[in-house]
């Protein structure tokens, strides 16, 4: 007689383990942040790049990210050493990212369509030295536990240092840069110095990270892609995801524009994220009970509401005053840090059951395709948004030569960065009820697998019998 199969033990994750991985998201947000924040408006408010010329050299960099993203993805399933599979990729990109951050912002002093061509070369550079540590660093957590809730709890840990990466680099990098070039160069150098510490942080921390299995690559980027869309609930969560990004990229980079032409104060633009990251900060345990006491997909819908109740009330800013503006972004906020979270527990959960249903492995696969959308359609928000104040007459200018902005432009500045972000959470919100992988859909493949398992060793036995 055969015993049953005992059920897998739940691998945790140890404690200095979950610190050290959640540290390298503070790289993560920060490049999310900084750039997405400030470099539209560094170029067409400092350097006087033409806002739809600007909107093209913030976006198209990241459009390379389709391509290597993926290409790191594959190779990084691939890699054998020493240092396991994606650390020796996140060391590549930890001794890279912040050279070339660095550059984009300290560079000659050039004005106009020059300028614009030295930030677009470097801002390329920029996103493959990113992309080299951040695919591998996001298809760990699939790797360290099978565990449902376990990943939620390592997520856990990294929001909250995404929360701080915000923190850091939404309050203080403005503060840097003012509306001088100079002080955007001392931002690009303290900014990249950050981003060292924080990926060499990550390198170390997960030295001793378990891994509960390893991926595997497929033969081309053309597999990847076919992989990718034979997994439907993957295709439906990047779908919400992408919707999410791209609400979050128009918001953010139209948070400086929002501070200066509606609120009329520049320097405003801390405080308004203080408003975001103080939730990211203090709600992660709330939103981890949410996802289990209604599932995953119940607590990002909610954080999608609120995200979008909060970006509506924004556009009624004007007549009713900063303080009324703040509490709309502190609402936002608490959307924003419950859909980060969320996104990438479910990833994790998509990759595991994958990898029940096919018997495959292919972390770097998904999370691949995953990083290179997300960092497009982000990046594709400041295109939006500067086609949009270009075609309303936006004026561009720098520091000694300030100008006086048609009223079409700051009205397109206020509803784009309001309005625009919450019709697309609509869109979000409408995809997630199309989400239907569960705790109890991934106890059920897991079962199957179990059973499955069984015949095999029962016939086994019989002929070893």
């Amino acid at each position: 007689m055969i015993s049953p199969a005992p059920s897998p033990a739940v691998v945790t994750v140890p404690r200095g383990v979950r610190i050290g991985y959640g540290v390298g998201s503070i790289c993560t947000a920060t490049f999310s942040t900084v750039p997405g924040l400030l470099l539209l408006f560094y170029m067409t408010n400092v350097l006087a790049v033409p806002a739809w010329i600007a909107g093209v050299v913030a976006f198209l960099p990241k459009l390379w990210d389709m391509f290597i993203n993926p290409w790191v993805g594959q190779r990084s399933d691939r890699t054998v050493s020493r240092f396991g599979a994606r650390r020796p990729w996140m060391l590549l990109g930890a001794l890279t990212l912040p050279v070339t951050f660095a550059l984009t912002f300290a560079g000659p002093p050039l004005t106009g369509l020059s300028a614009a061509l030295y930030v677009g070369l470097c801002y390329f550079l920029t996103a493959t030295a990113y992309a080299f540590y951040e695919v591998p660093y996001k298809a760990m957590p699939a790797e360290m536990t099978d565990d449902y809730h376990e990943r939620s709890s390592l997520l856990q840990w990294k929001m909250v240092f995404v929360g701080l990466g915000i923190l850091l680099s939404g309050a203080i990098a403005p503060m840097i840069a003012g509306t001088e070039v100079s002080g955007y160069r001392t931002m690009g150098l303290v900014v990249g110095a950050a981003l060292l510490l924080s990926m060499l942080a990550a390198f170390f921390g997960t030295a001793r990270a378990p891994m509960v299995a390893r991926a595997e690559a497929e033969p081309s980027l053309g597999a990847q892609f076919t992989a990718a869309r034979s997994n439907g609930t993957f295709m439906v969560l990047l779908g919400l995801s992408c919707a999410q990004m791209l609400a979050a990229g128009i918001m953010l980079a139209g948070s400086p524009y929002f501070a200066t032409y509606t609120l009329g104060d520049p320097a405003a633009t801390t405080t308004l994220f203080l408003g975001i990251v103080g939730p990211l900060l203090i709600t992660m345990p709330l939103w981890v009970w949410l996802s289990k006491r209604y599932d995953k997909r119940g607590a990002m819908i909610l954080s999608s509401a609120l995200f979008t109740v909060g970006t509506v009330g924004m556009a009624f800013s004007g007549p009713l005053g900063s303080a009324y503006a703040h509490a709309c972004v502190l609402l936002v906020g608490i959307g924003y840090a419950g859909f980060q979270l969320l996104q990438f527990s479910m990833l994790s959960d998509v990759i595991v059951h994958d990898t029940l249903v096919t018997g495959k492995r292919r972390a770097g696969v998904f999370t691949g395709l995953w990083t290179a959308a997300e960092t497009v359609v982000f990046a594709f928000g400041a295109l939006i948004l500067g086609w949009l104040l270009g075609a309303t007459g936006f004026v561009e200018s720098d520091p000694s030569t300030p100008v006086a902005q048609p009223e079409s432009a700051t009205t397109a500045a206020l509803y784009g960065a309001t309005l625009l972000p919450a019709l697309l959470m609509v869109v979000s919100i409408l995809l997630t009820m199309r989400y239907t992988l569960t705790a109890e859909k991934l106890r059920e493949a897991g079962a199957g697998v179990t059973e499955a398992a069984e015949p095999e060793a029962g016939a086994a036995e019989t002929q070893a019998d």
